[in-house]
């Protein structure tokens, strides 16, 4: 007998300290953070009562559950913030390890969330339940990712049911959201290819690049901050020397008001100093990154013909300091040789008429003004040369020979002799964009005289301006 009673004893004390624990117990799903960022269905089982023996069902009472309180998941630190019960569904999975149904007329109704009035979980006739962990299949679909936005934190409801013969496990349910930060998509390398020169002629008053868009996932606030890997862009011409231009030429901006223009450093700014990125429905923030470059700063420093390469460093912190994660972007603009030598319509013919003693005698100079506009992004040499030995008359070659035109630049090196074969008429050239050039012609005295014997006719010959590449 004292044995029974002692066994009676121990068995009521368990029943009450279950009782007890169940009043503060709560039952917490953890959403990885993947899960919300890519916005990716989850399942989970979990106990929330229990019975303890094998019993009927109750007569015309179907088993519930409801939300007590607010119907909404609120925010256990921040009261403002809810979520929707609907973004957790719930089925009955299992009694004591038995699968439903427990008899054929028996009826189980599908996913449904939680609501302030009582939704059946179990439609039972008159057989009896097992007995054993009442189990529950838990989903929170895709859906409740995309149009909800979970702050870092604690979501808290909470529950109860109606059949006295089943003791809840918990009374509190708790979705937990982790503090997190990533950057979710944008492009990691970005190329622009210049190959016109009127990149440059028509460049707008800021060049800008766009690196496309760039998305943030996020349970907390943050701010966005960006810097240089290097405090130099690095230059590769295309005869392979090596340069550097200053990073500070480079200013970062956005399409996002909340991101300030500013150059860029080899040192962490803060581009959010007066605004901050809140947690978002879908918890993506996405904002358009460019890069700007003034007029003057893109026609001076990245003309040359060659590489220019940076890499630029982008952060987001979260506004309490504790988590942040950095995104990196290469960008690569490569500069093609470009040349360019034009001849004004008004300045493709010159002529020399000799009709005088004095032509004869002293010969004959002129300089065409502008008769050249030239362009080139490499280091160069400017050419001359004719495509025959001698003068033509009507097409047909005389006997004068293209050796008494002398021609140079003004400015450049000596005029040399016209022949079939180039000459430099301007040596180690830098880099031009429409430069005009003003051409002088001299036949010099010596020659004239060599005139006098030759056929009073119209004489004309070609004169080929060309570059070389240093």
């Amino acid at each position: 007998m004292i044995r029974m009673k002692i066994l009676g004893y121990i068995l009521f004390g368990f029943i009450l300290l279950g009782n007890v624990f169940t009043i503060h117990a709560q039952l917490t799903f953890t959403i990885p953070e993947y899960k919300i960022f890519e916005r990716i269905e989850g399942n989970a089982d979990a106990t929330i009562m229990y019975s303890t023996e094998r019993r009927k069902w109750r007569k015309n009472i179907n088993p519930s559950l409801w939300v007590v309180g607010s119907e909404n998941f609120t925010h256990t630190s921040l009261p403002n913030l809810t979520l929707p019960t609907n973004i957790l569904l719930w089925q009955l999975h299992s009694i004591g390890g038995i699968d439903p149904l427990f008899h054929h007329h028996d009826y189980m109704p599908g996913f449904q969330f939680f609501t302030s009035a009582p939704q059946a979980w179990y439609y039972p006739r008159k057989r009896s339940h097992p007995e054993g962990n009442i189990v529950f299949n838990f989903n929170m679909p895709s859906s409740a990712f995309a149009n909800n936005k979970f702050v870092a934190g604690e979501y808290a409801i909470n529950i109860d049911q109606n059949y006295p013969e089943f003791y809840l496990t918990t009374t509190s349910i708790v979705l937990n959201v982790p503090k997190a930060i990533t950057w979710f998509s944008g492009l990691n390398n970005s190329y622009t290819l210049l190959n016109s020169l009127n990149s440059y002629r028509y460049a707008p008053s800021q060049v800008g690049t766009n690196f496309g868009d760039y998305t943030i996932a996020s349970t907390v606030d943050f701010k966005f901050f960006a810097k240089s890997a290097s405090s130099t862009i690095q230059f590769t011409s295309t005869s392979g020397e090596q340069g550097t231009r200053n990073i500070g030429l480079i200013k970062l901006t956005s399409d996002n008001p909340k991101i300030a223009t500013l150059p860029l450093t080899a040192n962490w700014q803060d581009f959010t100093p007066s605004n901050n990125f809140n947690v978002e429905v879908g918890n993506r923030n996405t904002f358009e990154i460019s890069s700007l470059i003034s007029n003057s700063d893109f026609k001076t420093h990245f003309y040359e013909a060659g590489d220019y390469i940076f890499t630029i460093n982008l952060g987001v912190l979260s506004t309490d300091g504790s988590i942040y994660d950095i995104h990196n972007l290469t960008y690569s603009l490569r500069v093609e040789p470009l040349s360019e030598i034009i001849v004004p319509p008004s300045g493709n013919t010159v002529n020399f008429t000799f009709n005088t003693a004095e032509h004869y005698q002293n010969g004959q100079s002129q300089t065409v003004f502008n008769q050249l506009r030239i362009s080139n992004n490499e280091t160069y040499e400017l050419n001359v040369k004719t495509d025959s030995p001698y003068f033509k008359i009507g097409g047909i070659q005389s006997n004068v020979p293209a050796a008494i035109l002398e021609v140079g630049v003004e400015g450049g090196l000596p005029p040399v002799t016209l022949s079939t074969t180039s000459q430099k008429i301007i040596s180690n050239g830098t880099p031009v964009l429409d430069k005009n050039l003003n051409i002088t012609y001299r036949i010099s005295p010596r020659a004239a005289r060599s005139l006098v014997s030759k056929e009073r006719d119209t004489y004309s010959i070609n004169v080929i301006y060309s570059f070389t590449a240093l």
